[in-house]
């Protein structure tokens, strides 16, 4: 039967699957079907889809009888998946379990359920989890063609930011040389290196340095990332006017890195400031921070102001890219 389906190339696949799920845009009537080289996701709201989505009619064989999570509750949960592992964001403990019951005994492809226990916290950005089935907290995760070994226990990552990362990546040309100041386990740095980019990530977190070490070896690219450890106002010492670009997605916090953003710039460099603010303003303050850290020695030209995501209410999470040309 036709339908409306976003179509995209197979090695974006699970990201956009990711980020239809959380819209509540996917038709579950219908199987995903992958023909002629690209890979169609049946939508059950093609108005509501993300302009960066390309819509299409397609011929979609109706899903044979799936048991979901669904089915067994009554109700619908809020799931999310990274990897193999479910994560859930439920208050009620009971009703965190009898979800995470529901989730094993469904045909979903699932090791671990997981429930979150606290907020994001501490130097390393990590968060305590509450295992409510399975009895692991790593898994490998897959965007845009990347294989991405991560433990949510001991690093942070975030499936929701795949298509906001893979905005970014698809900038990035081979000749270019990449910082990541607060890499993680490699969601920028690793697929910027498939590009041909030549890499270096730093993160105060020695477990995701490891990690990030691991992914490079995973995806094939250990000789265009170097990994280093360590406060990345130390580490840049070693790299002054060195990058083409620069990422900074440390969003509550990056700007008070924007004078190391500044110093690891080359003549003209790209820098890519992650920044939560609220929505009555939400560019003004970090491009007011890039002038002021660029001072006389560059000028500033921001090129995009995106808003990635909702963070709280009233308040947004945006990015701002802005070439730094110097004078």
């Amino acid at each position: 039967m036709t339908v409306q389906c976003v179509r995209v190339r197979p090695e974006a696949g699970e990201a956009t699957r990711q980020t239809l799920a959380e819209r509540g845009l996917l038709d579950d009537a219908y199987d995903i079907t992958v023909a002629d080289g690209w890979l169609y996701v049946p939508v059950a709201d093609a108005d509501a889809v993300p302009a960066e989505f390309d819509v299409v009619d397609f011929d979609a064989p109706r899903r044979e009888t799936q048991t979901l999570p669904a089915d067994i509750l009554g109700f619908e949960p809020s799931l999310e998946r990274l990897g193999r592992i479910v994560i859930l964001d439920e208050d009620d403990d009971e009703r965190a379990r009898r979800i995470a019951d529901a989730v094993m005994a469904s045909d979903l492809p699932c090791d671990t359920v997981v429930n979150r226990a606290s907020k994001v916290q501490g130097a390393h950005r990590v968060r305590e989890w509450d295992v409510l089935a399975g009895n692991g907290t790593e898994t490998v995760h897959r965007e845009y063609g990347v294989e991405l070994a991560v433990d949510i226990a001991e690093v942070y990552f975030s499936p929701r930011l795949a298509t906001e990362r893979h905005r970014v990546v698809e900038q990035v040309a081979a000749t270019e040389r990449v910082f990541d100041m607060f890499a993680g386990v490699g969601p920028f740095v690793v697929p910027m290196a498939k590009r041909g980019a030549e890499t270096v990530g730093c993160d105060l977190n020695p477990a995701a340095v490891e990690y990030l070490r691991e992914n490079a070896r995973r995806n094939g690219v250990a000789d265009r990332v170097t990994a280093r450890e360590g406060d990345v106002r130390e580490v840049a010492v070693d790299y002054e006017g060195w990058a083409d670009r620069v990422v900074m997605n440390l969003p509550h916090s990056a700007d008070e890195f924007l004078d190391t953003a500044v110093a690891l710039a080359d003549d003209e460099c790209v820098v890519h400031l992650y920044d939560i603010q609220h929505e009555s303003d939400p560019f003004g303050p970090g491009t007011e921070a890039l002038h002021e850290a660029a001072g006389d020695e560059y000028e500033v030209r921001v090129e995009t102001e995106r808003v990635v995501r909702s963070y709280a209410p009233h308040e947004l999470n945006v990015c701002l890219d802005a070439r730094l040309l110097g004078r």
